[in-house]
């Protein structure tokens, strides 16, 4: 948009002003539009810089995504630390990195003590933790993805406030505040839940955003979703179900869209054989849709894997051969940083029963050792490493350059 208006003014001087202030003008547009093209990642598309992605290099990333093989971590936080330990990770695997609010998340950032009767804490944490991205990303020089998590039909005033505040953001910047939200209407009917899609959809590509959608029931429970005792056949997803979805949400001009299709996945960890994966219903969902469309992709849906926590390397390799591009980390992330902390406090606890006296004397003194950012600071390096390692399950490392 700052491009189109530079040409527009460059136009307008040209009429009135000398040929060679119009050179001098005209280079220094050349100059921009150079700029704005040159390729920031040498494995990505020249659309995708580092900081904030939205819009058309969302779009690009994910597709350079789906075609390369790989997938983003999608990781939910809580609050600035848990922010920062997604970028750090990203920085060091040479990656993107997916942020993820969820409505809980949102209300924590503002504070559990306000009232959110409304949602409004939920709004402005969420905006808040958004805006802290924007303004430390391009610092760890990594693609980033601002999204939201999982928001049921009772919710979507939740969303509708974040919308506002990406409109009022694109008016100024010519960009969206966040680059992505999930609806999970799954509980709906699924003409219902499509067509609710569809009209936010209709919204989110007026400025850039794109939609992730729920089909099927990611089982378990997280963050205030509790699907534990659902119907098991709610589980598996039909590719009738995702054809209908991708028919229909194509139908929105400039609509981008993944789809969250439920292939068994549940949220949380558990014990090995109490989950039953089948991803080949998203090999045989793509397959569907390309016949259907008569496509020469053999992946025309971009796909999302919820429930990643506790899921064998082979079964999150073999979902990205169907095309899926991020998968969502958050129990086995939670973990972590929590054992980050569990074990700074077991290494330092002789130092950590009282502000004075310790080990090395009665007198001596242990603030640097209480201080809060030493132990939000090792559950922030031990969330990183978890993510590293996720990173290498999902193939998404030195993908950058």
């Amino acid at each position: 948009m700052k491009i189109a208006i530079a040409a527009t003014l460059v136009g307008s001087a040209a009429a009135f002003a000398p040929t060679a202030s119009f050179g001098v003008r005209n280079s220094a547009l050349n100059m921009a539009t150079e700029a704005a093209t040159e390729k920031a990642f040498a494995k990505l598309p020249a659309t995708v810089k580092p900081g904030v992605v939205t819009g058309q290099a969302l779009v690009d990333l994910l597709d350079a995504a789906k075609e390369q093989g790989y997938a983003i971590p999608g990781v939910n936080i809580v609050g600035s630390n848990s922010i920062n330990a997604c970028m750090e990770a990203a920085a060091k695997y040479g990656g993107p990195i997916m942020v993820t609010f969820s409505k809980g998340g949102g209300q924590f950032i503002a504070g559990k003590s306000l009232n959110n009767d409304a949602d409004q804490a939920s709004i402005a944490g969420t905006i808040a933790g958004a805006r802290h991205v924007h303004e430390v990303a391009k610092l760890y020089g990594v693609p980033v993805v601002l999204h939201t998590d999982h928001c049921q039909k009772a919710w979507l005033p939740w969303i509708d406030g974040l919308l506002a505040a990406s409109e009022e953001h694109y008016a100024k910047e010519g960009f969206p505040l966040f680059s992505s939200h999930m609806l999970d209407l799954s509980e709906e009917p699924l003409e219902e839940n499509i067509a609710i899609c569809k009209s936010y959809l209709e919204k989110f590509a007026k400025i850039g955003i794109l939609l992730e959608f729920e089909l099927g029931v990611t089982g378990g429970e997280e963050d205030g979703v509790d699907n534990s005792d659902v119907d098991s056949s709610r589980l598996y997803t039909q590719p009738e179900e995702v054809y209908y979805a991708y028919e229909q949400l194509s139908q929105v001009p400039n609509g981008a869209f993944t789809c969250a299709a439920s292939f068994g996945n549940v949220h949380g960890v558990y014990a090995p054989g109490n989950v039953d994966l089948q991803p080949i219903i998203l090999y045989n969902s793509q397959k569907y849709i390309q016949e259907k469309i008569g496509s020469d992709d053999d992946k025309p849906m971009k796909f999302v894997f919820h429930g990643g926590s506790g899921s064998s390397v082979e079964d999150i390799q073999y979902a990205i051969g169907a095309g899926v591009i991020k998968m969502n980390i958050d129990t086995d992330t939670q973990w972590a940083f929590w054992d980050g902390v569990r074990a700074y406090e077991a290494k330092y606890r002789d130092y950590l029963q009282g502000q004075i006296g310790n080990p090395e004397g009665p007198e001596k003194p242990n603030k640097k050792y209480y201080d809060p950012r030493m132990m939000l600071r090792a559950g922030e390096e031990s969330m990183a490493a978890r993510l590293c390692k996720a990173a290498e399950d999902l193939k998404c490392t030195n993908v950058l350059n």
